[in-house]
């Protein structure tokens, strides 16, 4: 990407941003709704024009790209005979190939299911077989668009394990910090403003940053500056009940996470009860949609004046 450029009359989403991938990065993108996130997306893979720059893609590039969508016109067809049709097998890190029938093991659906009929299957049976047609095309540039909105934990599971042995590079939407942390190591990280910050590391150590540079802000004695009754603050600014909220947040945000490990945990305990599995499944969403909520809050409120 060179000097990348994305406008519309209203809104300035991406300004000249330059990056080129290296083979098997792990990148993760984060930022507020509408801060540009799937637009970019949209150029890598050559369905949106940029307004400016240019994005050149190797000839050797094959993208996988999972998105909202699903499955569409193969209710006629087997589990197996979907996936089939793409391709018989792939192929794995260090040469490791899977056939069609053992990516489906993997993904959770056994011999018998494999020869379901695609209409006799659940909504979210649907999504994970929509998310194995992407991989079956053995893409070595693989975009997950919020696979967490709509994946249970069960095949997230799955689809962590199966992209420990993956080769090439991911590129991963996510409000979900725990997903995050555990594919990626570098971010790009949506600003406001068509400002998109290159932030080598995880999710958690840019959280860490934004808490240090918070708190040299807070900190930091007020410069004494003749104040001018023209210039108006382009920032909002943060009132009392906004402020304690501010400050309860990462307390929260912890207490959650540390819930969801609990319950990550369960899942992956040598010993399982089936009860106690069911349990924490049903409880694990409603606690990871509560973290996505507090981190997106947090984010609206860095947004405003602390003064």
């Amino acid at each position: 990407m060179h000097k990348l450029g994305k406008s519309f009359p209203d809104k300035l989403l991406i300004e000249s941003f330059n990056y080129t991938f290296k083979k098997g990065e792990r990148v993760g993108i984060v930022g507020p709704n509408g801060s540009g996130k799937s637009t970019l997306l949209k150029m890598i893979l050559g369905e949106e024009t940029p307004s400016k720059g240019k994005i050149i893609t190797g000839d050797t590039v094959i993208f996988g790209h999972y998105s909202q969508g699903g499955i569409a016109d193969k209710d006629h067809l087997k589990v197996i005979e979907v996936v089939q049709e793409i391709g018989e097998y792939i192929t794995l890190e260090k040469g490791q190939k899977l056939t069609a029938s053992q990516l489906c093991e993997r993904f959770l659906f056994d011999g018998n299911q494999q020869y379901s009929y695609t209409s006799t299957l659940s909504g979210g049976e649907k999504r994970r077989l929509y998310l194995l047609t992407i991989l079956m095309k053995n893409p070595n540039f693989l975009i997950l668009d919020e696979p967490t909105n709509d994946l249970d934990i069960l095949t997230l599971q799955a689809l962590e394990e199966f992209l420990n042995d993956f080769p090439g590079c991911l590129l991963v939407v996510s409000h979900d910090r725990y997903f995050l942390d555990k594919l990626c190591d570098h971010l790009f990280v949506f600003e406001g403003g068509g400002r998109i910050k290159d932030f080598n590391g995880h999710y958690y150590e840019w959280r860490e940053e934004q808490k240090r540079i918070d708190a040299i802000k807070t900190a930091a004695p007020k410069p004494v500056v003749e104040e001018s009754p023209k210039k108006e603050k382009t920032k909002t600014k943060m009132g009392y009940m906004e402020k304690r909220e501010w400050d309860a947040l990462p307390g929260e945000i912890e207490a959650l996470e540390v819930r969801r490990d609990a319950l990550n945990a369960v899942f992956e305990s040598t010993e399982q009860d089936p009860q106690e599995v069911a349990k924490a499944a049903a409880e694990i969403q409603k606690v990871i949609d509560a973290l996505d909520e507090k981190e997106m809050r947090w984010l609206e409120l860095s947004e405003l004046d602390y003064e």
